[in-house]
Order: C-alpha cells, then structure tokens, then sequence
C-alpha cells in the first residue's frame, strides 16, 4: 500500500520518487530504466565470473583448454536456446514475472557453479545457468518498448546497453578481491545472495502496464502513450524470415554480427586466461587488466551512439570503418607488445573500439530495415551474434589445446574474424533509411 507524509513542504510517496506533480523527483519510466540498468550490470557480473575464474578452476579440477572451452560454450548454449522462449513467455506471463523468475532461477546455479566437482557438472550448472540469463534480453528490450515513447526508446536502450561492459568490467574486480581471500567457490555463493537480492529489486519496481501503475501521473502516461497507434500502425503487416532473408542487406549485417561476435566473445571469455597463463600475471594484476577494456567498452558504446547521431549521423560508415580498422591493429600491438604497461593500453584500447563499432553497427538495422520487419529481422541479425558466442569459446580453446598453449595463433583467429568484419562493412550501405532497404528487394 502506498502512504503519504507531508510535512514542512516535504512529501513522501512510498512506492514512488517525488515530482511536483505525483511526488517524484524523476518518472517513474527512469526509475524502472534505472532497475533495468542495475539489473544487467548483475547479469553480466554473474556471467563473466566464471572466465575471470577460470584459469583457478582449471587448476583445481585439472581441466584441458578444450576443456574449458567447453565449459564457456556450455552457458552460451543455453543462453541461446532460451532466447525465443524468454520473449514468447514475457508476452504470455508479463515481464515481471519471468524476469525475476529467471533471476531466481540464474542465481541459484550461480550458487551451485561454486559447488560441482567435475567437467560434467560443471557443463550441466553453466548451461542451466544460461538457460535464465538467456530470458532476461527479451523481458528487458520488451520492458523499454512498453515504458519509453518512441523519441526517447534509442537512448533507453543505449543506457541500458552500455551497463553490459560495466558489468563485466566490475566482475574481474569483485571477483579477484573475494577469490583472494576466500577462493574461488566462494565468488559464486556470494553472487547469489547478489542476485536473490536485484529480483526483489525488479519485482517491486517494475510493473508489466502503464496504465495499471499507481504511481504514474497522467502527465506521464500520456507521454508514453502518445505514439503508440503509430506504432502499430508502422509495425502492422505479416513478415515472415522468408521476407528478412531476401533482404541482401540483412543477411550482410547477419554476417558481420557472427563474424565480430567470434572476435569479441573470444577477447571477452579469453582474456583473464590469457591474462594469467600466457603473460605470467597475479591474481590481482589479472583483475585489474582484465577490467580495463570493459570499462573503456563503456564509454566506447556511449561515444558511438553520440557520434553517430551528431557527427556521422548521414555518413553512418565512417565510425564503423575507422572502428573495425583499428581494433585488429590494436589486438595485433596487444600480441607482440613487449611491455606490461604496453599489453595494457592496447587491450583497453581494443575494448573501446570494439564495443564503439558494436554499438555504430546496430545503427544500420535500426536506420535500414522497415519497421514491421525489425523484430524478425532484429532477431534473425542477434541469432548470429548467439551462434558466434556458442562456437567462439570452443574453438579458443581448441586452438590453445592444438597449439601448446601458444596464444598468438589465439590472436590470428580473432584478428582473421575483425577482417571479415571490415571486409563486409565496405560494402554497408551509404544511406541508412528505410527508401535504402526498399531499393534491395
């Protein structure tokens, strides 16, 4: 029940921040925003513990590279498998439900991660801990949709995006300060009260109606309401995978998302190994180098969304280009650098410019393709991101196995995988509207 306390000037809303007009110092769409973006920097804390562990856990359950390659691979599997359903269940059930459902359901195999005692377990737990992270995206995206009007959806999701790598850039740091100190069982049995705690968080601030939310003024409703029949009527229309296929542009940004997805889940799940194993650093160095590019991806992926609207937003191809001409380069100094301080600066760097190219990317699906087709299309474009995250770990750790522990053939698979990349944003198109889509059917 929500109560009021007035005094002095003061009003107290429980249920709701303080406006002039409902008693809220911000809406009540920032505040779920705000939820949301908390909610994926646990995501990603959650997910990217088991890399940064990794090098810990192989030692103590005796596993191969291709063995934890394995493992790696394992999350990615249920993760994609989970992707359709979490959308279908979200439109059935409501997002609140099975958003927290699933962050129960995630953070109890984070707990039992901390507790197996073979590869085989190990494999059982990732994959069933895949199978809830992998139903939250569909809850968060459709979340945004609901509670954000059009004008302001791309910013929502740029924010709540750009919690990704800072959540992965918190997890080496969280993760090396307990695993010193209690090991590396422990980072997972701590996580789940981490996580036990945000599903409490999600369902007491997020509400699946607008118009059912006590706590929205009517000034506010309006605002998200505002657009919604054009919506609609923009994303009315049968579209079938048929129709996003015979588009040779979306199989091009098909291809380029598998492509950069080898190369930065390969970077992303690889490195702390890397890290530890080839480059001889401590515990403590490896958490520290190991959060570094994930922070620069941050304000990589907030820089591109700026610049590709304001400075390129008619020449979409330049940061996309300059971007993916610059990683490789970059992941190619990272391999032959002699120094530490060297090794570091090139490996932030090279996670600045490959989330600052991931988030120029999507600018082209979001720009090129007509409206009713952006959802089907919009997934069949991420299925090849999923499909790269599934195979990508699995060959890194096939190549480390195959070659003696020798990384820099790590770094011609990645470096071959951003060529690809580059090779096919050449030929992106050089208009991004949707009269640019029509003229390829």
């Amino acid at each position: 029940m929500r109560g009021d306390i007035q005094s002095c000037g003061y009003r107290i809303c429980w249920g709701a921040p303080w406006n002039p007009e409902n008693g809220s110092p911000m809406k009540v769409r920032h505040t779920i925003l705000s939820t949301l973006f908390v909610t994926w920097i646990v995501s990603f804390l959650d997910r990217m513990a088991l890399p940064v562990a990794l090098p810990y856990v192989a030692d103590d359950l005796h596993l191969s590279p291709l063995a934890l390659g394995f493992v790696l691979t394992a999350f990615h599997g249920g993760y994609a498998l989970s992707q359709i359903p979490g959308g279908l269940l979200a439109d059935r059930f409501g997002v609140r439900r099975v958003a927290t459902l699933a962050m129960l359901w995630w953070s109890v195999f984070t707990a039992i991660t901390g507790s197996v005692g073979s590869l085989v377990q190990m494999m059982v737990v990732r994959f069933l801990f895949g199978l809830g992270e992998g139903l939250f995206p569909a809850c968060a995206f459709k979340t945004v949709a609901v509670w954000f009007p059009k004008k302001e959806r791309a910013t929502a999701n740029a924010i709540q995006l750009a919690s990704n790598p800072l959540g992965a850039a918190l997890s080496p740091l969280i993760v090396v300060w307990i695993m010193s100190t209690w090991g590396w069982r422990a980072v997972f049995h701590t996580l789940f009260f981490v996580g036990i705690i945000i599903s409490f968080l999600f369902w007491k601030m997020v509400r699946d109606d607008p118009s059912k939310d006590s706590r929205l003024s009517s000034t506010e409703l309006s605002e998200i309401e505002g657009d919604v029949t054009a919506d609609l009527d923009a994303a009315s229309g049968n579209v079938s995978i048929t129709d996003a296929l015979r588009t040779p542009n979306v199989v091009k940004y098909f291809t380029i998302a598998f492509f950069f997805g080898i190369a930065n889940w390969g970077f992303m799940t690889w490195l702390p190994t890397y890290l530890v194993k080839a480059r001889g650093f401590s515990m403590v160095e490896m958490g520290v180098a190991a959060s570094l590019p994930f922070f620069a991806g941050s304000l990589g992926a907030l820089s591109a969304g700026w610049a590709s609207d304001n400075l390129f937003a008619t020449r979409r191809r330049v940061p996309v280009i300059g971007a993916i001409i610059v990683a490789p380069i970059l992941m190619f100094a990272s391999m032959t650098a002699q120094s530490t301080a060297l090794l570091v600066i090139c490996q932030t760097l090279t996670g600045f410019f490959l989330l600052f190219f991931h988030a120029s990317f999507w600018a082209f699906p979001m720009n090129t393709i007509p409206k009713k087709m952006m959802g089907i299309a919009g997934g069949f474009i991420n299925m090849a991101a999923q499909i790269a995250a599934f195979v990508s770990p699995l060959l890194i750790g096939f190549v480390v196995d195959q070659s003696n522990g020798n990384y820099n053939y790590v770094f011609g698979v990645l470096i071959s995988a951003l060529l690809m990349v580059l090779m096919m944003a050449l030929i992106l198109p050089r208009q991004t509207g949707e009269n640019t889509l029509a003229a390829t059917h």
